[in-house]
């Protein structure tokens, strides 16, 4: 299958950029082992760099900001991640590290999906929220989404209470991001953030059994482009040694050669006036890249513009793209999409100036047959051109491929649509939208934001149970996705079906 370039390239291109200052938060370690939270006494835990003390909240414990490297800024800035240094006393954990440097989302979208801006430079950081009575307990590790240059673990909707009271160990990383995370340089290392996501994950299977967790139950779990970033571990032979099932949600499958992922680099160094080298990018500051990066993607649109970040085949760290490699991956894994993904990126205006022109002119670069087209339109009845249009980029980039994925693998694959439509800005079933219902956390406000006030509690109650069925057995509560293409459609009523539309999906390249 091609990768969809009109913009809509990759999920980059689907989000626009993204900031966040870089100073440094100084660290205060503690002595007192026995400070109270509220009436419990706050929990601690060694690790091998010293000890932590985290709280107790709702009778869950939790240890937030944990580094697992070093701080990725100067000598350690385009290098690969470096061992967390060690320190003495009691380190206080019951705050998030700093984030990732980054800009807010703009726009429409940045009306849907919130920010949290974090200072400091320990962004390669681990949040665990884990049952107080843990023991050797099944672990998830969750990779934020938001186009490999936005996003952090500390937005409040990931918070992993829902899963620590239902007796799993809960892990959330961050990684670098942007130009900080996926440049293509000379004489540098790539991806990276996929680096930072595999030095991450050992973290956790070198430390998790002091928190109660089980190293050999950790399931790697992301969405959008941290769907990416666990396709990328399970292409990777030492990080998938460490994964024992892997949950993928609306996440593309395929990374590009070192020039093609490099372009936006080369934009970049173009822009600032400097070589696309280490030497070169290391002069210039956090700040001054996502400067650079606005003003490059100013004025694009997911039909065209400026290009988005990716992961590049690398021998070092992605020897072979994920979508050539998961599919002997004895691995079992849940994969999935939603219906409407598109309807987070294009407003409803901007669908009604897609044009029949400009669908054509999509077809043609990316050699879509016209019966396709025809196919689709039969299948939505009714839609318009745009909306066919979006349907089309929805299932090139992510349903085609995980569906072709699941179709070859033999290792237990279950996949799921997530069909359920919100009412707010007639987003439909959005990108991202599942994310407030695996969370079982619908009453936050960035999930009301996507999803209204009225978004059905049974429904959450459904996909949390079957998420954390998967994670404990391998098993979420449907059969595996074989020659019948069974599938688990999540709506207001769900059901386990024949995968649907199937006539139009198998007509694409």
């Amino acid at each position: 299958r091609r990768p969809l370039s009109l913009t809509i390239a990759t999920p980059s291109l689907w989000h626009s950029l993204a900031t966040s200052a870089n100073s440094t938060r100084p660290f205060r370690p503690h002595a007192d082992r026995h400070t109270m939270t509220g009436m419990s006494v706050a929990p601690q835990v060694a690790v091998s760099a010293g000890i932590v003390r985290g709280e107790v909240v709702d009778g869950v414990r939790r240890f937030l900001g944990i580094p697992y490297a070093a701080a990725p800024f100067g000598p350690n800035r385009f290098r690969e991640p470096q061992p967390a240094p060690s320190w003495d006393g009691i380190r206080d954990a019951t705050a998030f590290g700093p984030t990732a440097p980054q800009l807010p989302y703009p726009g429409a979208t940045g009306e849907l999906l919130g920010s949290v801006e974090i200072p400091g430079d320990d962004i390669l950081s681990a949040n665990i929220w884990t049952p107080q009575d843990a023991d050797r307990a099944p672990v998830v590790v969750w990779i934020h989404g938001g186009a490999l240059e936005r996003g952090t673990a500390a937005i409040p909707l990931y918070d992993g209470a829902g899963f620590a009271r239902a007796g799993i160990v809960f892990v959330s990383i961050n990684y670098r991001l942007g130009s900080e995370g996926f440049s293509v340089l000379e004489d540098a290392p790539r991806n990276l953030g996929l680096q930072d996501a595999a030095a991450g994950l050992a973290w956790v299977h070198r430390e998790i059994a002091s928190f109660g967790g089980e190293p050999e139950q950790i399931t790697v779990m992301g969405e959008s482009a941290g769907g990416a970033i666990v396709a990328g571990l399970l292409a990777n032979d030492s990080s998938r040694a460490r994964i024992a099932r892997a949950i993928i949600e609306s996440g593309p499958l395929e990374a590009q050669t070192a020039k093609k992922a490099g372009r936006v680099t080369a934009q970049l160094a173009k822009r600032l006036g400097v070589a696309a080298d280490r030497a070169a990018f290391a002069t210039v500051s956090p700040e001054q890249l996502l400067e650079a990066r606005r003003q490059q993607a100013a004025g694009s649109s997911p039909l065209g513009g400026a290009p988005g970040f990716q992961f590049a085949v690398d021998a070092g760290s992605l020897p072979r793209s994920p979508h050539e490699v998961l599919a002997g991956a004895d691995v079992p894994l849940l994969i999935g999409s939603n219906t409407d993904e598109y309807r987070l990126w294009f407003t409803p205006a901007a669908l009604a100036r897609i044009s029949e022109m400009k669908l054509l002119l999509g077809r043609l670069a990316l050699r879509i047959p016209r019966r396709a087209v025809a196919a689709y339109r039969s299948a939505f009845p009714g839609a318009t051109t745009g909306e066919i249009f979006g349907q089309l980029a929805t299932d090139i980039m992510l349903r085609g491929p995980l569906t072709t994925l699941a179709r070859a693998r033999t290792a237990p694959t279950y996949v799921y649509e997530f069909a359920w439509r919100s009412p707010v800005r007639d987003l439909r079933a959005a990108h991202a939208l599942e994310l407030g219902f695996v969370f079982d956390r619908l009453g936050d406000p960035e999930a009301k934001r996507l999803a209204g006030a009225e978004a059905p509690q049974g429904l959450a109650d459904e996909m949390h149970s079957a998420w954390v069925s998967f994670i404990k057995t391998g098993d979420p509560g449907w059969p595996v996705f074989g020659a019948e293409r069974t599938t688990r459609l999540f709506d207001t009523d769900s059901a386990t079906v024949p995968q649907r539309r199937t006539d139009a999906l198998d007509l694409l390249p």
